[in-house]
């Protein structure tokens, strides 16, 4: 057998209903959440691309020149927000998530300043319960400060 070709594991060896998965959490994040009883299902996304229209150009610039707000523009800012958000929160839906954590959103302007990507990121999160009901952390963090290549872990440990 070649090195790069593997045996598949024997179906009782094998994880039943894992999978791997992405995140924007840190190290630390994914802990705290973790020891707070949530489990998370992997990196969830949504975007839109809205046009601005140049014709609104022209009446936004005159507006613009007046002072105040700009209400077609805040509301297709708004609306484009919440169709990013919408569908971040069906990606997570779909992963059977109860919410979505560290959201970041994200807005650039493409094609010459006529069109905007809303883009929002999170991490799905589902509840599962009280993981420590002692109380007391089940984790330790582990530091390599030789003054070489640092490097953070999370670590399980039993209670004592």
């Amino acid at each position: 057998m070649h090195p790069q070709q593997q045996q598949p594991l024997p179906p009782q060896s094998q994880p039943q209903g894992r999978h791997a998965f992405t995140s924007d959490l840190t190290g630390q994040e994914f802990w705290l959440v973790v020891d707070k009883g949530y489990t998370p299902l992997g990196l969830v996304l949504g975007n839109c691309v809205y046009s601005m229209g140049s014709i609104r150009n022209l009446f936004a610039g005159f507006k613009g020149a007046q002072g105040g707000e700009v209400a077609q523009y805040s509301r297709l800012m708004y609306d484009a927000r919440e169709l990013a958000i919408g569908r971040l929160q069906g990606e997570a839906d779909r992963l059977g998530a109860d919410g979505v954590i560290g959201v970041d959103l994200v807005i650039e302007y493409i094609h010459g300043g006529e069109w905007m990507e809303v883009t929002a990121v999170g991490t799905a999160v589902k509840y599962t319960g009280i993981t420590n009901p002692s109380g007391r952390s089940q984790a330790q963090v582990v530091l390599d400060a030789s003054g070489g290549k640092s490097a953070a872990g999370v670590t399980a440990a039993g209670n004592d």
